[in-house]
């Protein structure tokens, strides 16, 4: 049996034991919240006064700060509540040291472009990711030019993005990849070589005492980027919260959600800090809570949102910030993910920018929780069974047995061993220069396949409601790299009517001057675009 299959099977357990007792109540002082299904809400009695919005974002990370900037951009007049279950903004998913910070564009990240069993690569997944990454870019040049963000270098700083790989099969792969970019605007710009000297001068850490035998290879974008995307969503923010319109609410968990008769819903908050309940009347919810988001789908009861299940995987990082070493390495350098590794698991070992200090990060070093947050629940896991996602989550299980045995790899290695895969990229590495710390946790969808009872799926996706009074974003990279990308789908499956306006299409148009193109059929406007972005940004000045 699986490790999945066995915690599936005490899930289940667990499951017969808590899921026909969900009361609607917060057991005091503690982290794990019963809640029951949306369509068996009871109405909110007592003197509570239930307040109305126009829009509910639920979770303060990157996806519903973006979200909120944009709709505030489309229509200053909405009414906006924002609701965390932390007390600070992008504390979870979206703080720094709980995700790899890398502007995710297709650059480096070998996972995006696939071997197929042929032997041909397959494109269009990078070519995706880096058009989506420049309507991020767009959006971020359009707040700093508005002087809505402060100096882009508090966000966003330019590191250049690096694929390296060992042996000669794997050179031999990164070599025809290469040759598949090149010609494109999207990757008309990476270098490639093989040249022991020409990788010194890209990443002298890596290639110091490097034995002249050792077949290596790179590819290099200069104008790669390290983004610290909570210090983004803060700053996002805190510019939602000067608005008229605009109500940010820290330590509050929903606790209970129903759609009403003309499709708005009902949303029962809990005040941790305050130990009482609230009540918001919304017309529309954005379950944007991270991990968080798959319980709360469902218990909207939404049928859209039947058959889903979440794996949660965690992950640590080595960090170094000794100037010494630090002031060596200036790039983000992916490798190539082990045989069934998670994509947040391929080793990278990275230039941050974080709290204003340069760190050197190596991993994610998987591991497992049966939490679906870093600051959430080990009940978590288990209480997301539901009778319509039971035999995908086990169907899912024992078609990964590979990532079982990746995964139980992970949690048994030791410093010594963690130390051992860092040697692989800096064969200098001290144990006694690098302090290991817990990342944040990614929970991956697990849903039916076309061909398949289930399958466990990697990337983002959005379920939404089809009135559009609902929707909920699971899964997990290139996450926060695309969220202008995905909010901009969001935004134009649940306000169709107003997207479609020309005060909203004028207005989209000056925020994302790409809207409504696909920049990899316009060459002219990607070069254009492009440009523009590196200079409002300052992100093309390496050489």
């Amino acid at each position: 049996m699986t490790l999945i299959s066995l915690v599936i099977s005490i899930a289940i357990i667990t499951y017969l034991c808590v899921s026909g007792f969900f009361d609607t109540k917060v057991l005091p002082g503690s982290e794990v919240f019963f809640i029951s299904s949306g369509h068996n809400a009871d109405s909110p009695t007592g003197s509570k006064a239930v307040e109305s919005v126009d829009v509910l974002l639920v979770g303060a990370g990157a996806m519903s700060t973006t979200l909120g900037m944009l709709l505030q951009q489309l229509d200053p007049s909405l009414r906006i509540c924002m609701v965390e279950k932390l007390d600070r903004v992008a504390k979870e998913s979206t703080d720094a040291l709980n995700n790899a910070g890398t502007g995710h564009a297709g650059n480096c990240e070998l996972n995006y472009t696939p071997q197929n069993d042929d032997g041909s690569i397959d494109t269009k997944k990078a070519f995706k990711i880096n058009a989506d990454f420049e309507v991020s870019l767009q959006f971020w040049s359009h707040l700093v030019e508005k002087g809505l963000l402060g100096e882009p270098s508090t966000f966003i700083n330019q590191v250049p993005h690096l694929s390296f790989v060992f042996g000669k099969d794997d050179v031999d792969f990164l070599r025809k990849r290469y040759e598949l970019l090149k010609d494109s605007v999207a990757f008309g710009d990476m270098e490639f070589s093989d040249d022991h000297k020409k990788l010194k001068e890209w990443v002298p850490l890596i290639m110091k005492d490097r034995p002249a035998s050792d077949v290596v290879a790179a590819t290099r974008v200069r104008y790669g980027t390290d983004v610290n995307f909570g210090d983004l969503a803060r700053g996002m923010a805190r510019h939602l919260e000067q608005q008229d319109h605009f109500d940010l609410r820290l330590s509050r968990v929903v606790t209970n959600l129903r759609r009403n008769k003309d499709c708005s819903w009902l949303v029962d908050v809990y005040d941790t800090r305050q130990g009482k309940r609230e009540f918001i009347n919304a017309k529309f919810v954005f379950l944007g809570a991270g991990g968080g988001a798959l319980p709360l789908l469902q218990k909207s009861g939404i049928p859209e949102g039947r058959g889903y299940g979440g794996f949660p995987v965690g992950g640590q990082w080595l960090i170094c910030d000794n100037p010494k070493i630090v002031d060596q390495h200036l790039a983000k350098v992916y490798g190539n993910a082990e045989i069934g590794a998670p994509p947040m698991s391929v080793p990278h070992l990275d230039t941050r920018t974080i709290d204003g200090k340069r760190k050197l990060l190596f991993g994610p070093f998987a591991g497992f929780s049966t939490k679906y947050l870093k600051n959430g629940s080990y009940l978590d896991l288990f209480t997301s069974f539901r009778p319509d996602n039971l035999v995908p989550m086990i169907a899912a299980g024992m078609d990964n047995v590979p990532l079982t045995i990746y995964l139980i790899k992970e949690v048994l290695k030791d410093r010594k061993g963690r130390c051992q895969a860092l040697h692989r990229f800096y064969k200098e590495a001290k144990p006694e220069d690098w302090e290991l710390a817990i990342a944040g946790q990614r929970v991956q969808i697990i849903k039916k396949g076309e061909k398949k009872l289930g399958k466990l799926q990697f990337g983002t996706e959005v379920v939404s409601a089809s009135d559009g009074s609902l929707s909920a974003l699971l899964g997990a990279s290139p996450g926060a790299s695309t969220a202008v990308a995905v909010m901009l789908r969001v935004i134009e499956d649940c306000f169709p009517e107003e997207v479609k306006s020309e005060a909203w299409q004028k207005k989209l148009k000056e925020m994302i001057p790409s809207y409504g193109e696909d920049l990899n059929q316009n060459d002219e406007l990607f070069r254009k675009i492009r440009k523009h972005n590196n200079e409002v940004l300052n992100i093309d000045n390496l050489p």
